[in-house]
């Protein structure tokens, strides 16, 4: 079986992130690629689209939020992610459970004794009305029939896991601070979520696998479980590994594939990126050693933005009024630094309201 190195491993994810050459795609259609975005801090989508697409129009993201296209949403691991509409419908119903249980996980104390098909129907009739709401609200709304867990338990399952909800705009919109308001996604989509089959034949698990190898692998299963959260995926896997080919990695683990997908050569040039916090080409994987070091992995969890040199995370970046400071995390050669410079002013102009927009780096720790 063929061993894939780490720098085979790191040209493919960026090929097929998007990030190893800027693509011509509609917004939409990078969003669907991208099996969504990690969206918990709204803005961030805007600037890993920008890295990822050429000529990117946040305009163009900000008008499928309000036109209902794409959804901000809780979905993969629990996290809010910014998914197409078509997606959401169609991948809610497999989640249900992990969702239940990842909620559990954080208030299984608070909720205990709690009938959670009870409190769904509750959280429903409230939201009846067709008034958004924000969890807080939602929570405070039922909690008089359930004083005991607190709300942030009440909220957190009922908008998280219970009830399929929908992140209403302006929050996501470019530019534009709001709070959260939710409302069911049947309501927003004007139609319900897709249900799952009767049998166990599981087509949208296989779907799942099917469209995160296109936009991560090659990967491993632990890497599309790290990815989704979900743990009922091996018999999806199974079902359809005639259709996959097969490698391994430089520690022996199998590594599934799409046959026709593209695996450039690891000597491919790979230029700056600059990546946002909480980025799923760092977070999709349980193995993130294709993209980031051992030392440095924390980063990934700590919302930290990082820059891609090399195709490898060797700084993070922050705004600063108009300037995007960069700090590295080695030394770059004086090529690398041109380039990080070049970039992180173009990032900057981007970013910036005023057009006096300016990149900073600075010396190595």
């Amino acid at each position: 079986m063929t061993v894939l190195d780490t720098r085979a491993l790191n040209r493919a994810t960026l090929h097929r992130q998007l990030l190893l050459d800027r693509a011509d795609l509609p917004v939409h259609d990078a969003v669907a690629h991208l099996c969504g975005l990690q969206a918990q801090e709204p803005q961030e989508p805007f600037a890993g689209l920008w890295s990822r697409l050429r000529a990117f129009d946040p305009a163009e993201l900000s008008d499928l939020l309000t036109g209902r296209r794409v959804v901000r949403t809780h979905l993969m691991r629990r996290t809010v992610h910014l998914l197409t509409a078509d997606d959401v419908l169609a991948w809610r119903a497999r989640h249900d459970a992990m969702l239940r249980q990842r909620v559990l996980g954080t208030y299984r104390r608070e909720l205990d004794g709690v009938n959670l098909d009870e409190l769904a129907a509750a959280g429903r009739a409230v939201l009846a009305d067709g008034e958004p709401r924000s969890m807080s609200g939602l929570a405070r709304a039922v909690a008089g029939r359930w004083p005991e867990p607190g709300r942030r338990a009440l909220g957190e399952m009922l908008v998280a896991a219970l009830i399929p909800m929908a992140q209403l705009p302006p929050r996501g919109v470019w530019r534009v601070k709001a709070g959260v308001r939710n409302v069911p996604l049947s309501e927003w989509l004007g139609r319900d979520v897709d249900a799952l089959p009767a049998d166990d034949t599981d087509p949208v698990g296989q779907a799942l696998v099917r469209r995160y190898l296109a936009a991560f692998g090659p990967a491993a299963s632990a890497d599309l479980r790290a990815w989704c959260g979900l743990a009922g995926l091996p018999a999806a896997v199974s079902a359809i590994r005639g259709e996959l080919v097969a490698f391994r990695d430089e520690r022996g683990r199998e590594l599934l594939d799409l046959p026709g997908a593209p695996r450039p050569d690891p000597d491919t040039p790979a230029p700056v990126r600059f990546l946002p916090a909480f980025d799923n080409a760092i977070l999709g994987y349980h193995d993130r050693g294709r993209i980031i070091d051992e030392g440095h992995r924390g980063l990934s969890v700590a919302g930290e933005r990082v820059v891609l040199v090399d195709g490898r995370v060797s700084a993070t970046w922050t705004v600063e009024g108009d300037a995007v400071a960069v700090t590295p995390l080695r030394r770059f050669s004086r090529a690398e630094r041109a380039e990080v410079a070049e970039e992180g002013q173009a990032l900057a102009s981007f970013l910036s309201e005023s057009g006096d927009a300016r990149v900073r780096i600075a010396a190595p720790g």
